[in-house]
């Protein structure tokens, strides 16, 4: 029993030794980690938080703004100390709050008292000096709160009348326009009462042409345009609808009428009615054939073709006789006509009778028609408006919903980026930046930021104008802003700025220029940019050799504007792709005040490519897929769509392996 009980105090010892052990252990732990937390708290307030924080961020990418975004390509990480930030704080990531909205291209006055000395351009120097002096204070201004925008006026909701009217002393004490605030819509219809008046001598007409020796033309023609008045303020309107009569004076030396659109200045494919109806096979709309028949020479048929059919009636033929109806318009004879808006295109009737029906096309929607204008030889009775909308989906204050964070530009990359896009825009071309956002810069390889795109907008003479351009700046983080009052002439500074932008601010490789109204294929243009051997020199675009500057009409240059007979070789201006070397030397001249400007912006960067040339070869690649004028199948760049077109193609490219146009206008 003794033994026994010696074996089993054995055990129980060795546990209670253990027992002590492991608790001394467990104190031991317990007194280092005091010590530690001891040492550990008084570094870190050295230290500060906020450095431990911002040491973890850099390595966790910046979260994306939409399902769109996620979807599309990842965003670079951002690990480095951004190039664009105004000071040098340590770690900052950028991102669009932190976008540098103002460009930072230098003006100063000896930028523009150079070349106001040289007698060739020094109308356009002292304008430029002007616009940036009014400009950097309007700026200053807007910034600092001085500039104060109406609240009230701003949330002004749009007046939309179900109807109106006019009397044609009222429509010609408007100018012969009729304002239509909000628009047509399915079943509105405008019905003008006028006279056509009797034709006279022209010797200068636009739609014949005058023979050596005659003294001139008869001419008796007309026209009313559905107009986008409110697509962009102080521009040419567009025309949703271009309805022309001509009674006498067409080159065909017939009565005709005339159908067509117009945006910005470019025309679409005309219809031309000229009294022959539609044939059976051709396109309807709404069931109705585009061109109705009409007596084609009524001084010879028309009393004819009467007495023919009362003739057939008293003799009692049973054969059915077609009446052939005489030209819609007469000269000093009234006519009531209706323009009624359908569901595949507008319907026009002339006292009471279907004359024509043109189709919608794709540039334009009904609501985009605010206004009808009346011009040339006709005297008008009255005009009423009528089953017209009660609301408008686009103008303010609706605009607030298009501020989606899916239409957010995605943060700067860190180092250099393969293209820098500059988009040159107006302040007051809302509609258009937003079609760019939602189209082709939603492309993959701008979500991921391996091509950037910016728009480059100057000052507008409106303050409300400057004021939204600044929300929209700061909410969408794409637009930078050139400090001058925004003129035609001066746009050649915007193409500066983009230079700066893109070699200073993003170190591409790439610089491209296009306008708002340009439709680009991101990887198309990319490629075509990569043809060139690495390390070449290279200008890309529809290039112009041998043009010669126009002395007279809209667009004349005056000798001392341009003394040479010939312009340089130059890319068509709305859409470019230059070698980030030429940007460099452009901002470089421009710095040193020995870059000379000319207010046609593409001939200016013609100039200095040549100028460029002259030390180092540059590779100029010709490609007709940057189309000046419109859209053709496999295009790399498109000009003059309209918002709409800008979706539609979008639509397309996202549906179709091969890209195809929608200037069906």
């Amino acid at each position: 029993m003794a033994t026994r009980r010696a074996k089993l105090e054995k055990p129980d010892a060795f546990v209670s030794l253990t027992r002590q052990r492991s608790f001394q252990i467990l104190i031991g732990a317990g007194l280092l980690y005091m010590l530690l937390v001891t040492m550990e708290i008084p570094f870190v307030f050295r230290t500060g938080f906020s450095d431990i924080f911002q040491e973890t961020s850099l390595h966790r990418p910046q979260r994306l703004n939409s399902e769109l975004e996620k979807r599309e390509a990842p965003t670079r990480p951002l690990e480095r100390v951004t190039r664009n930030s105004h000071q040098p704080v340590p770690s900052q990531i950028p991102s669009r709050h932190n976008h540098r909205i103002l460009s930072s291209l230098v003006f100063d006055r000896k930028t523009f008292d150079s070349g106001s000395k040289d007698g060739e351009a020094s109308e356009l120097y002292k304008s430029a000096k002007i616009a940036w002096e009014v400009g950097r204070q309007v700026w200053r201004d807007l910034e600092s709160g001085k500039l104060q925008v109406d609240s009230a006026a701003e949330n002004r909701t749009e007046s939309c009348p179900h109807s109106v009217s006019l009397t044609g002393s009222e429509l010609e004490a408007r100018g012969r326009v009729v304002v239509i605030p909000c628009g047509l819509t399915l079943g509105s219809h405008v019905t003008l009462v006028g006279k056509p008046r009797a034709a006279h001598e022209e010797e200068d007409s636009k739609i014949s042409v005058v023979k050596d020796g005659d003294a001139g033309v008869m001419v008796s023609e007309f026209k009313l345009e559905l107009q986008g008045l409110k697509t962009v303020e102080g521009e040419e309107p567009p025309r949703v609808l271009h309805f022309n009569p001509r009674l006498k004076g067409d080159w065909s030396g017939r009565p005709v009428v005339e159908l067509n659109t117009c945006y910005r200045m470019q025309w679409g494919s005309a219809l031309r009615c000229e009294g022959w109806k539609s044939k059976a096979d051709e396109e309807t709309v709404d069931g109705q054939v585009k061109c109705e028949k009409w007596i084609r020479d009524d001084d010879d048929h028309l009393e004819e073709s009467k007495t023919s059919w009362w003739m057939n009636r008293l003799v009692g033929r049973t054969k059915k006789v077609t009446i052939d109806w005489p030209y819609p318009f007469a000269e000093e004879k009234l006519f009531v006509l209706t323009l009624s808006a359908g569901l595949e295109g507008y319907h026009i009737n002339v006292d009471g009778r279907h004359v024509t029906s043109f189709p919608y096309r794709t540039g334009f929607t009904l609501e985009d028609a605010t206004g009808l204008s009346v011009s040339g030889d006709i005297d008008v009775h009255s005009v009423f408006a009528a089953s017209l909308p009660l609301s408008h989906p686009s103008f303010a204050p609706q605009r607030h919903l298009e501020m989606a964070s899916k239409w957010h530009a995605p943060p700067l990359p860190e180092g250099e980026v393969e293209m820098f896009i500059g988009i040159l825009s107006a302040g007051n071309h809302f509609a258009e930046r937003m079609a760019v956002r939602k189209s082709w810069m939603q492309h993959r390889l701008i979500k991921s930021s391996n091509v950037v795109a910016r728009f480059f907008v100057a000052l507008n003479a409106r303050k409300e104008v400057n004021a939204e351009l600044k929300k929209e700046a700061e909410f969408f983080g794409d637009i930078v802003i050139v400090p001058y009052m925004d003129n035609y002439d001066l746009v050649v500074l915007k193409t500066v700025a983009i230079c700066e932008h893109g070699v200073r601010s993003l170190s591409a490789k790439y610089i491209m220029k296009c306008d708002d109204d340009t439709f680009v294929r991101v990887d198309a243009v990319l490629q075509e940019a990569k043809k060139v051997p690495q390390g070449k020199s290279m200008y890309v675009g529809n290039i112009n050799y041998y043009h010669k500057p126009l002395r007279s009409g809209k667009w004349a240059v005056t000798y001392e504007e341009w003394p040479e007979e010939d312009y340089p070789p130059y890319a068509n201006g709305p859409g470019y792709i230059m070698s980030s070397d030429i940007a460099h030397f452009i901002v470089s001249e421009f710095g040193r005040h020995k870059l000379r400007l000319f207010k046609m912006e593409d001939v200016s960067m013609g100039m200095w490519v040549e100028r460029f040339n002259s030390t180092k070869p540059v590779e100029y690649v010709h490609s007709f897929k940057f189309c000046q004028f419109g859209c053709i199948e496999d295009y790399h760049t498109a000009h003059y769509q309209s918002p709409r077109q800008m979706m539609c193609m979008w639509d397309k490219l996202q549906i179709q392996a091969r890209p195809q146009c929608c200037n069906m206008r």
